[in-house]
């Protein structure tokens, strides 16, 4: 799939990796999913999206908590969401000889001279976040420090998340707009440690990562979603967010009964048709409104196909 000689994946390479990708890509190969969708991303939870990728088949894209003998997420605005495409480094301990040959390759891909923590930074651009399997190093295992961040946000407008740690927390935090996920902060500069590569896949706790997933990234943990799901992930979780609401309404009214954990004296029907009423009053949806029928439509249908198939015995 990738060149074996390369540090940096081709864009080509990039592309094979996503396939079912079918819009615009950046020019290293990346799908480009667009920015309306990364801000619509912002207000859904943690919970929507885990539970529809579970339902797509991806059961491993959420990370919060690796393991006994790994550090949680210091955040750096926990109050605040993240959004964005992600590029990847992968680091690794220092070997010679091994870094000689990523040197080498680094001179003939143009990358930075010599390839260092820099290099994946040089990758970004408007929307992206720089995410880095660095095999949760603290001590000398610090990706960046203020400068580093500064030149992040100058091309990302986001910010990173590193199974790593970085240095002047202080100054990081004095950057506006800028946010991060770490596995810690420490005063030390890095050390003992080599870029292998940059755009290949990667391991971020329990999540393997591509170049250009879309990362929604919260103070509960960081989902990477698949980019050619984003646009179904989000429609699904707004609407869902939104039938969630009026269950609130209902309770909070006793508009309808509600015992037990389900609303009772009311079929689905009139519970679907007390819906659209209440749709058709809500000030602002937070996707247009012909999506959000066009979804209902498509739901509806795919849920009499099933009822067909379970009637008919397959």
């Amino acid at each position: 799939m990738a060149n074996s000689q390369s540090v940096k994946w081709p864009a080509e390479a990039v592309k094979t990796l996503t396939p079912e990708w079918t819009g615009e890509r950046t020019p290293d190969g990346r799908p480009k999913v667009s920015e309306d969708l990364m801000e619509r991303l912002k207000s859904l939870s943690v919970t929507e999206v885990w539970g529809f990728l579970r339902g797509k088949g991806y059961a491993n894209q959420f990370e919060n908590y690796a393991g006994t003998y790994q550090n949680g997420w210091e955040i750096l605005h926990p109050e605040k969401v993240m959004t964005g495409r992600v590029v990847t480094a992968q680091f690794l301990p220092l070997r010679k000889d091994y870094n000689d040959y990523v040197q080498q390759e680094g001179k003939k891909e143009n990358l930075t001279s010599p390839v260092t923590n820099y290099a994946p930074i040089n990758a970004l651009s408007d929307g992206d976040i720089y995410v880095a399997d660095a095999y949760g190093k603290i001590e000398n295992g610090t990706l960046i420090g203020d400068n580093l961040a500064n030149a992040i946000w100058r091309n990302g407008k986001r910010g990173v998340i590193f199974d790593g740690s970085v240095r002047d927390w202080e100054g990081i935090a004095e950057i506006d707009g800028f946010n991060a996920w770490v596995r810690g902060t420490d005063p030390s500069a890095i050390a003992q440690m080599m870029t292998s590569t940059i755009n290949a896949p990667i391991r971020i706790g329990r999540v393997t990562v591509l170049p250009g997933d879309v990362v929604l990234a919260r103070k509960q943990g960081i989902c990477f979603i698949p980019p050619h799901l984003v646009a179904e992930c989000v429609i699904s979780g707004e609407y869902m967010g939104l039938r969630d609401e009026f269950s609130h309404f209902c309770i909070q009214t006793k508009k309808f009964k509600y015992d037990n954990e389900a609303f009772v004296g009311v079929t689905p029907e009139e519970y679907d048709a007390a819906f659209m009423e209440w749709l058709e009053k809500y000030p602002n949806l937070p996707m247009p409104r012909n999506e959000l029928m066009d979804y209902m439509s498509k739901r509806k249908a795919e849920s009499e196909a099933r009822r067909v198939q379970r009637a008919e015995g397959r």
